[in-house]
Protein backbone atom coordinates (compact mmCIF):
# COMPACT_ATOMS: atom_id res chain seq x y z
CA UNK A 1 0.00 0.00 0.00
CA UNK A 2 1.12 4.18 -0.64
CA UNK A 3 2.46 5.57 2.58
CA UNK A 4 -0.02 7.37 3.97
CA UNK A 5 0.18 10.88 5.40
CA UNK A 6 3.86 11.96 4.02
CA UNK A 7 3.53 15.08 2.09
CA UNK A 8 7.10 14.47 0.26
CA UNK A 9 6.37 17.47 -1.56
CA UNK A 10 6.75 19.89 1.37
CA UNK A 11 9.32 17.80 2.92
CA UNK A 12 11.38 17.94 -0.26
CA UNK A 13 10.70 21.97 -0.38
CA UNK A 14 12.15 21.67 3.40
CA UNK A 15 15.00 19.86 2.87
CA UNK A 16 16.02 22.55 -0.50
CA UNK A 17 15.33 25.45 1.66
CA UNK A 18 17.66 24.11 4.66
CA UNK A 19 20.61 23.17 2.07
CA UNK A 20 20.88 27.12 1.11
CA UNK A 21 22.18 27.71 4.29
CA UNK A 22 25.22 24.58 4.04
CA UNK A 23 26.29 25.46 0.54
CA UNK A 24 29.81 26.25 0.80
CA UNK A 25 30.10 29.71 0.16
CA UNK A 26 32.70 29.75 -1.80
CA UNK A 27 30.61 28.56 -4.63
CA UNK A 28 29.20 30.86 -6.74
CA UNK A 29 25.43 31.35 -7.42
CA UNK A 30 25.38 28.80 -10.27
CA UNK A 31 27.11 26.20 -8.40
CA UNK A 32 24.88 26.93 -5.21
CA UNK A 33 21.64 26.89 -7.25
CA UNK A 34 22.86 23.22 -8.85
CA UNK A 35 23.68 21.92 -5.43
CA UNK A 36 20.15 23.01 -3.68
CA UNK A 37 18.05 22.07 -7.04
CA UNK A 38 20.05 18.57 -6.95
CA UNK A 39 18.78 17.83 -3.35
CA UNK A 40 15.41 19.00 -4.03
CA UNK A 41 14.34 16.99 -7.13
CA UNK A 42 16.09 13.98 -5.90
CA UNK A 43 13.98 14.42 -2.58
CA UNK A 44 10.63 14.93 -4.84
CA UNK A 45 11.04 12.09 -6.90
CA UNK A 46 12.39 9.73 -4.31
CA UNK A 47 9.36 10.96 -2.07
CA UNK A 48 7.09 10.43 -5.06
CA UNK A 49 8.01 6.69 -5.73
CA UNK A 50 7.83 5.77 -1.97
CA UNK A 51 4.36 7.70 -1.17
CA UNK A 52 2.61 6.10 -4.36
CA UNK A 53 3.89 3.22 -4.77
CA UNK A 54 1.14 0.43 -3.67
CA UNK A 55 3.75 -1.91 -3.90
CA UNK A 56 6.28 -0.59 -1.16
CA UNK A 57 4.79 -0.58 2.45
CA UNK A 58 7.09 2.05 3.76
CA UNK A 59 5.31 3.76 6.87
CA UNK A 60 5.45 7.83 7.63
CA UNK A 61 8.73 7.46 9.47
CA UNK A 62 10.56 5.62 6.98
CA UNK A 63 9.42 7.31 4.01
CA UNK A 64 10.83 10.15 5.66
CA UNK A 65 14.52 8.39 6.49
CA UNK A 66 15.02 7.37 2.74
CA UNK A 67 14.20 10.47 1.38
CA UNK A 68 16.59 12.28 3.72
CA UNK A 69 19.24 10.06 3.48
CA UNK A 70 19.09 10.54 -0.51
CA UNK A 71 18.99 14.01 0.11
CA UNK A 72 21.74 14.26 2.38
CA UNK A 73 24.35 12.24 -0.05
CA UNK A 74 23.06 14.08 -2.91
CA UNK A 75 24.04 17.17 -0.83
CA UNK A 76 27.45 16.04 0.02
CA UNK A 77 28.27 14.29 -3.46
CA UNK A 78 27.04 17.21 -5.98
CA UNK A 79 29.60 19.32 -3.98
CA UNK A 80 32.01 16.77 -4.11
CA UNK A 81 31.43 17.11 -8.17
CA UNK A 82 31.62 20.63 -8.51
CA UNK A 83 35.04 21.35 -6.41
CA UNK A 84 36.31 18.36 -8.35
CA UNK A 85 36.37 20.52 -11.65
CA UNK A 86 34.83 17.93 -13.70
CA UNK A 87 32.46 19.35 -16.45
CA UNK A 88 29.13 20.58 -15.38
CA UNK A 89 28.08 18.36 -18.54
CA UNK A 90 28.80 15.50 -16.37
CA UNK A 91 27.31 16.17 -13.25
CA UNK A 92 23.84 15.11 -14.12
CA UNK A 93 24.55 11.41 -15.01
CA UNK A 94 27.20 10.90 -11.96
CA UNK A 95 24.48 12.52 -9.58
CA UNK A 96 21.42 10.46 -11.40
CA UNK A 97 23.72 7.07 -10.75
CA UNK A 98 24.57 7.81 -7.42
CA UNK A 99 20.36 8.61 -6.31
CA UNK A 100 19.33 5.71 -8.01
CA UNK A 101 21.63 3.49 -6.11
CA UNK A 102 20.93 5.16 -3.12
CA UNK A 103 17.31 4.39 -3.23
CA UNK A 104 17.37 0.87 -4.35
CA UNK A 105 19.96 0.01 -1.41
CA UNK A 106 17.79 1.99 0.64
CA UNK A 107 13.95 0.26 0.00
CA UNK A 108 16.10 -3.36 0.00
CA UNK A 109 17.79 -2.78 3.23
CA UNK A 110 15.14 -1.00 4.97
CA UNK A 111 12.51 -3.78 3.49
CA UNK A 112 14.53 -6.43 4.88
CA UNK A 113 14.62 -4.77 8.75
CA UNK A 114 18.39 -4.45 8.72
CA UNK A 115 19.76 -2.71 11.78
CA UNK A 116 19.59 1.19 11.26
CA UNK A 117 23.79 1.33 11.57
CA UNK A 118 23.93 -1.35 8.79
CA UNK A 119 21.36 0.06 6.67
CA UNK A 120 24.10 3.35 7.03
CA UNK A 121 26.73 1.40 6.37
CA UNK A 122 26.06 -0.63 3.21
CA UNK A 123 24.62 3.03 1.48
CA UNK A 124 27.91 4.73 2.60
CA UNK A 125 29.24 1.95 0.76
CA UNK A 126 27.38 1.96 -2.09
CA UNK A 127 27.37 5.90 -2.80
CA UNK A 128 31.25 5.26 -2.42
CA UNK A 129 31.34 2.62 -5.09
CA UNK A 130 28.71 3.56 -7.57
CA UNK A 131 30.87 7.57 -7.53
CA UNK A 132 33.65 5.12 -8.22
CA UNK A 133 32.10 3.55 -11.03
CA UNK A 134 30.40 6.75 -12.42
CA UNK A 135 34.03 8.49 -12.56
CA UNK A 136 35.15 5.36 -14.13
CA UNK A 137 32.82 5.51 -16.82
CA UNK A 138 33.64 8.95 -17.54
CA UNK A 139 38.08 8.19 -18.13
CA UNK A 140 37.05 5.43 -19.93
CA UNK A 141 34.74 7.47 -22.52
CA UNK A 142 37.63 9.99 -22.88
CA UNK A 143 35.69 12.96 -20.90
CA UNK A 144 38.01 12.66 -18.67
CA UNK A 145 41.65 11.84 -17.88
CA UNK A 146 43.16 9.99 -15.08
CA UNK A 147 44.53 12.85 -13.16
CA UNK A 148 41.03 14.72 -12.86
CA UNK A 149 39.27 10.80 -12.31
CA UNK A 150 41.74 10.18 -9.20
CA UNK A 151 41.29 13.79 -7.51
CA UNK A 152 37.62 13.44 -8.04
CA UNK A 153 37.18 10.44 -6.38
CA UNK A 154 39.64 12.16 -3.24
CA UNK A 155 36.63 14.56 -2.69
CA UNK A 156 34.75 13.83 0.20
CA UNK A 157 32.39 16.63 1.46
CA UNK A 158 31.35 14.31 4.14
CA UNK A 159 34.57 14.17 6.02
CA UNK A 160 35.21 17.68 5.55
CA UNK A 161 32.09 17.95 7.76
CA UNK A 162 32.65 15.81 10.23
CA UNK A 163 36.19 17.26 11.05
CA UNK A 164 34.33 20.60 11.37
CA UNK A 165 32.15 19.13 13.74
CA UNK A 166 34.50 19.41 16.39
CA UNK A 167 34.63 23.12 16.08
CA UNK A 168 31.06 23.01 17.30
CA UNK A 169 31.83 20.84 20.18
CA UNK A 170 30.08 22.65 23.72
CA UNK A 171 27.28 24.25 21.31
CA UNK A 172 24.04 24.29 22.58
CA UNK A 173 24.80 21.84 25.08
CA UNK A 174 22.48 20.06 26.91
CA UNK A 175 22.70 20.46 30.88
CA UNK A 176 23.35 17.44 32.58
CA UNK A 177 24.93 15.53 29.51
CA UNK A 178 21.01 14.60 28.49
CA UNK A 179 20.93 13.80 24.86
CA UNK A 180 18.66 16.82 23.31
CA UNK A 181 15.47 15.60 21.61
CA UNK A 182 15.95 15.05 17.68
CA UNK A 183 13.19 15.47 15.27
CA UNK A 184 13.44 13.95 12.07
CA UNK A 185 11.21 15.69 10.41
CA UNK A 186 13.48 18.56 9.99
CA UNK A 187 16.94 16.13 8.90
CA UNK A 188 18.74 18.85 7.04
CA UNK A 189 19.26 20.61 9.90
CA UNK A 190 22.90 19.37 11.03
CA UNK A 191 21.96 20.61 14.78
CA UNK A 192 25.33 22.16 16.41
CA UNK A 193 24.86 19.65 19.58
CA UNK A 194 27.58 18.12 21.69
CA UNK A 195 29.34 15.84 19.79
CA UNK A 196 30.43 13.79 22.67
CA UNK A 197 26.91 12.84 23.15
CA UNK A 198 26.06 12.21 20.03
CA UNK A 199 28.98 9.74 19.33
CA UNK A 200 28.24 7.81 22.72
CA UNK A 201 24.91 7.50 21.89
CA UNK A 202 25.80 6.20 18.36
CA UNK A 203 28.51 3.82 20.17
CA UNK A 204 25.24 2.63 22.27
CA UNK A 205 23.31 1.99 19.53
CA UNK A 206 25.69 -0.44 17.82
CA UNK A 207 26.28 -2.16 20.93
CA UNK A 208 22.73 -2.54 21.61
CA UNK A 209 23.48 -5.50 18.19
CA UNK A 210 26.86 -6.86 19.63
CA UNK A 211 27.18 -9.85 21.68
CA UNK A 212 27.03 -8.28 25.44
CA UNK A 213 29.64 -10.12 26.36
CA UNK A 214 32.15 -8.08 23.64
CA UNK A 215 29.90 -5.11 24.98
CA UNK A 216 31.63 -5.53 28.67
CA UNK A 217 35.20 -5.99 27.21
CA UNK A 218 35.24 -2.63 25.20
CA UNK A 219 33.27 -0.99 27.81
CA UNK A 220 35.90 -1.84 30.32
CA UNK A 221 38.76 0.11 28.45
CA UNK A 222 35.89 3.35 28.55
CA UNK A 223 36.40 5.91 30.87
CA UNK A 224 34.10 5.16 33.50
CA UNK A 225 31.90 7.97 32.93
CA UNK A 226 31.76 7.67 29.66
CA UNK A 227 31.04 3.21 29.79
CA UNK A 228 28.39 4.62 32.32
CA UNK A 229 26.48 7.18 29.66
CA UNK A 230 26.96 4.67 27.09
CA UNK A 231 24.81 2.02 29.04
CA UNK A 232 22.28 5.03 29.56
CA UNK A 233 21.50 5.17 26.54
CA UNK A 234 21.60 1.35 25.88
CA UNK A 235 18.45 1.38 27.84
CA UNK A 236 16.86 4.01 25.72
CA UNK A 237 13.77 2.53 23.93
CA UNK A 238 14.00 4.90 20.85
CA UNK A 239 17.49 5.47 20.77
CA UNK A 240 17.75 4.98 16.63
CA UNK A 241 14.76 7.58 16.54
CA UNK A 242 16.35 10.49 19.25
CA UNK A 243 19.53 9.84 17.34
CA UNK A 244 18.27 10.34 14.05
CA UNK A 245 19.72 8.90 10.97
CA UNK A 246 21.53 12.37 9.84
CA UNK A 247 23.02 12.36 13.29
CA UNK A 248 23.95 8.74 13.33
CA UNK A 249 25.43 8.71 9.64
CA UNK A 250 27.66 11.98 10.75
CA UNK A 251 28.66 10.58 14.07
CA UNK A 252 29.80 7.35 12.58
CA UNK A 253 31.90 8.93 9.91
CA UNK A 254 33.56 10.85 12.68
CA UNK A 255 34.26 8.33 14.61
CA UNK A 256 35.84 6.11 11.69
CA UNK A 257 37.78 9.55 10.61
CA UNK A 258 39.28 9.69 14.30
CA UNK A 259 40.44 5.92 14.88
CA UNK A 260 43.50 5.22 16.05
CA UNK A 261 45.83 3.87 13.28
CA UNK A 262 47.55 0.68 14.19
CA UNK A 263 51.59 1.60 12.99
CA UNK A 264 52.78 -1.64 14.69
CA UNK A 265 51.17 -3.98 11.91
CA UNK A 266 53.42 -4.61 9.53
CA UNK A 267 52.51 -6.73 6.29
CA UNK A 268 53.87 -10.57 7.85
CA UNK A 269 51.25 -9.87 10.79
CA UNK A 270 48.58 -8.82 8.17
CA UNK A 271 48.90 -11.60 6.45
CA UNK A 272 49.29 -14.06 9.48
CA UNK A 273 46.05 -12.46 10.41
CA UNK A 274 44.31 -12.97 7.20
CA UNK A 275 45.03 -16.50 7.40
CA UNK A 276 43.77 -17.03 11.01
CA UNK A 277 40.42 -15.02 9.47
CA UNK A 278 40.50 -17.55 6.46
CA UNK A 279 41.52 -20.56 8.11
CA UNK A 280 37.49 -20.94 9.83
CA UNK A 281 35.93 -20.93 6.52
CA UNK A 282 36.01 -23.29 2.96
CA UNK A 283 37.28 -21.41 -0.30
CA UNK A 284 33.41 -21.32 -1.26
CA UNK A 285 32.43 -19.56 2.10
CA UNK A 286 35.29 -17.00 1.84
CA UNK A 287 34.19 -16.05 -1.86
CA UNK A 288 30.14 -15.97 -0.61
CA UNK A 289 31.58 -13.59 1.84
CA UNK A 290 33.72 -11.52 0.04
CA UNK A 291 31.78 -11.04 -3.06
CA UNK A 292 30.79 -7.17 -1.81
CA UNK A 293 34.88 -6.29 -1.28
CA UNK A 294 36.80 -4.77 -3.76
CA UNK A 295 39.25 -7.19 -5.90
CA UNK A 296 42.09 -5.67 -4.29
CA UNK A 297 40.88 -7.13 -0.88
CA UNK A 298 39.84 -10.35 -2.26
CA UNK A 299 43.53 -10.91 -3.85
CA UNK A 300 44.73 -9.09 -0.17
CA UNK A 301 43.17 -12.37 1.53
CA UNK A 302 43.55 -14.86 -1.13
CA UNK A 303 47.29 -14.06 -1.22
CA UNK A 304 47.60 -14.25 2.69
CA UNK A 305 46.29 -18.04 2.27
CA UNK A 306 49.27 -18.72 0.33
CA UNK A 307 51.18 -16.96 2.94
CA UNK A 308 52.40 -13.87 0.85
CA UNK A 309 51.84 -10.21 1.01
CA UNK A 310 49.51 -8.65 -1.99
CA UNK A 311 51.67 -5.18 -1.69
CA UNK A 312 49.01 -2.93 -4.20
CA UNK A 313 47.63 -2.33 -0.99
CA UNK A 314 49.48 0.10 1.98
CA UNK A 315 49.89 -1.80 5.16
CA UNK A 316 47.98 0.50 7.04
CA UNK A 317 44.90 0.33 4.76
CA UNK A 318 45.44 -3.71 4.76
CA UNK A 319 45.75 -4.17 8.65
CA UNK A 320 42.56 -1.77 9.13
CA UNK A 321 40.74 -4.57 6.14
CA UNK A 322 42.23 -7.73 8.39
CA UNK A 323 41.35 -6.04 11.98
CA UNK A 324 37.69 -5.23 10.17
CA UNK A 325 37.34 -9.01 8.55
CA UNK A 326 38.50 -10.77 11.59
CA UNK A 327 36.54 -8.84 14.23
CA UNK A 328 33.55 -9.38 11.91
CA UNK A 329 33.36 -13.05 13.04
Amino acid sequence: MATKNFDYETFAQNLAAQAQELVPQDFNDNQKLYVINTLGNFAMLSGKAIAEDPALNFNEEQAVTITQIIAEWSFHKSVDLIRSGIPQQFWDPVMQKIAYTIFEIAKQTFSQGLPHEQILELIEHHVKKSYTEALTELKNKGAIDEGLMEFAASQSNMDKMAKEMQQNQGANVVPGGQMPPVDNNSPMEFPKVDSKVLKLATVAMLFNKMNQDRVQTILNKFDPEDAQAVIKYMRVPDLAQRVGTANALRCLQEIKTNLPKNTEMTPNKVVLKLKKFASKYSSKELDTMLIRERIGVKRLVFNAIEGKYYDKIPPKVASIVATHLYDSV
